[in-house]
């Protein structure tokens, strides 16, 4: 029964969340609103409704772990599959200036979200901080988006452009929202306590199985998008859904959760030291890619498909307490990860150089 009600909640979740996307996106584009702007936070702030429906019945159940392990699990989650697997189907030549405006403030507010956490969590006065942010960001990317390039615009407009002219539509499109809202909140419920089940059942933590099959079941939504996104050669639709989602996890549902939480959310020493640093990194392996012209190959996407294999084999050996990991946590951390990127620095300083050779 546990395992029937977690396969109808994460059903719940995708279909709740498509429902959302899609009612939201017309009446955005009916109101006016720029599809590169739709793209870009409605889409992207959408597909991450999962997220937020699971952290907030996370957090109003005082499951802090499970809430706190989604946001996070989902962001690495998002950079090392999504955008790994998008890049094997398609490299992604991103084009959106905005997008690389939009990795460093990434890589920034996962760095402060650390620095938030130092103290043991996320208080009250954390959650409104980051929500407050996400709203400045939001008028930030409507400003910014009136300078994008045409052909970008043009690449939204074609995906999101459609509106409603009818009174009929209008009423389709909010139907579509609350039936959306309504799938979340239901699936969200069902998705947490089978989880909880199956961490007990597992003898795990509950961070554990939120870094996990919470944060893979939550983001599928953002795999959907960005995959179909790619397919189709919209590359940029492909890396702002990610990027934007995981903008949107820290700012608006980690916001929230902390908000909402009768007591804040606690997280461990561990998760500090370990978990939320990985991230930071994650965002910072983003950073070299779009400053050598925001392109992602297809050797980049396999680096970062197999580093979310290897943490997940790294998380799964922790959880059952395997004598692999003497050696395993020690070849990733001083051997594998640094070759990494001290090859990527030197790609990007040799690509920096060949553009300022071309230049002069």
């Amino acid at each position: 029964m546990t395992i029937v009600l977690f396969v109808v909640g994460l059903v719940f979740l995708i279909a709740g969340a498509e429902a959302l996307v899609r009612g939201a996106c017309r009446l955005a584009a009916a109101i006016g609103i720029s599809p590169l702007v739709i793209g870009l936070t409605v889409v992207a702030f959408g597909t991450s409704a999962p997220e937020l429906a699971v952290s907030v019945k996370s957090a109003l159940s005082d499951q802090a772990s499970i809430a706190v392990g989604n946001v996070v699990g989902s962001n690495i989650f998002n950079v090392l599959f999504i955008l790994g697997v998008s890049a094997l189907i398609v490299p992604l030549v991103v084009s959106s200036q905005l997008i690389r405006i939009d990795v460093p403030f990434m890589l920034a507010l996962s760095v402060f979200v650390l620095l938030l956490a130092l103290d043991g969590g996320f208080s009250r006065i954390d959650g409104i901080i980051l929500f407050v942010g996400l709203l400045a960001y939001i008028t930030v990317l409507i400003y910014l988006s009136r300078r994008e390039s045409a052909a970008v615009k043009q690449e939204f407009a074609q995906e999101y452009g459609i509106a409603p002219t009818a009174k009929v539509g209008w009423l389709k499109d909010t139907a579509l929202i609350v039936i959306g809202l309504i799938l979340l909140v239901t699936g969200s419920r069902w998705f947490v306590d089978s989880a909880v089940a199956f961490a007990q059942y597992l003898g795990v933590s509950e961070l554990i199985v939120g870094l996990t099959i919470v944060a893979a079941g939550t983001s599928m939504p953002e795999v959907v998008t960005s995959i179909i996104a790619a397919l189709r050669g919209e590359r940029d639709i492909a890396v702002g859904n990610v990027v934007g989602s995981n903008i949107f996890n820290l700012m608006g549902v980690l916001g929230i959760a902390s908000i909402i939480a009768p007591s804040g959310i606690a997280v461990s020493p561990e998760f500090v030291r370990f978990d939320i640093p990985v991230m930071i990194l994650v965002a910072l392996a983003c950073v070299p890619i779009f400053l050598t012209g925001g392109v992602i190959s297809r050797q980049e996407g396999f680096v970062l498909l197999a580093y979310y294999v290897a943490y997940t084999v790294y998380l799964v050996l922790v959880a059952t307490s395997n004598q692999a990991l003497t050696w395993f946590g020690p070849l990733m951390l001083y051997g594998a990860i640094p070759l990494t990127f001290v090859t990527m620095l030197a790609l990007t300083v040799r690509e920096l150089r060949r553009k300022k050779s071309a230049k002069s």
